[in-house]
């Protein structure tokens, strides 16, 4: 038995594509559209499968930034924050850092910097919630990018060519 994800995958996809789909009635358009939809999945998984983790790292090395930009316009030091960007900062750094170290470091950075987000719009200063505005869509935009990428073999994208791949948008964290 084979024990690598990315090949059982390859193995489901060929198993389904070469006996369960041309087995299927083919008047139950309901079965036929939800059978190629798994295959479609299970392809979207398999493309992902081998970035995930850098996908990842990524992602933590950006929210990192991020809470340095966001502490720097929020004109505020969040000792959780911090804290939080500290452990993330130091989980990025070490070689031996595991795919769900860098997951949970990057659960916490969102968690903080959600919180210190609504803390200054909670507040009154009106330019530093303007700079965190601003901030915050930088970062969105960044991602939303990386996200359309991301799940762009899904064939969402009207204009797919205008996506570039997901490859370009990872930086190398090693």
């Amino acid at each position: 038995m084979q024990m690598r994800p990315d090949i059982q995958i390859q193995s489901i996809i060929k198993s389904l594509t070469d006996v369960v789909l041309p087995a299927l009635d083919p008047d139950n358009k309901l079965a036929q559209e939800q059978s190629r939809l798994i295959v479609g999945l299970l392809g979207l998984m398999a493309t992902q499968l081998p970035l995930q983790f850098r996908y990842d790292c990524d992602e933590l090395s950006r929210l990192l930034r991020f809470a340095d930009d966001l502490q720097r316009e929020a004109g505020v030091t969040d000792a959780a924050l911090a804290a939080q960007r500290a452990q993330g900062a130091d989980v990025l750094e070490r070689a031996r850092s595991g795919p769900d170290q860098v997951l949970q470091a990057v659960r916490d950075l969102r968690a903080s910097t959600g919180a210190l987000i609504s803390r200054v719009f909670e507040g009154d200063d009106a330019a530093a919630q303007d700079r965190v505005q601003n901030a915050v869509l930088a970062m969105t935009s960044e991602q939303l990018l990386r996200e359309r990428s991301w799940l762009k073999t899904q064939n969402w994208e009207p204009d797919p060519e205008s996506v570039p791949p997901i490859e370009t948008l990872l930086r190398d964290v090693a």
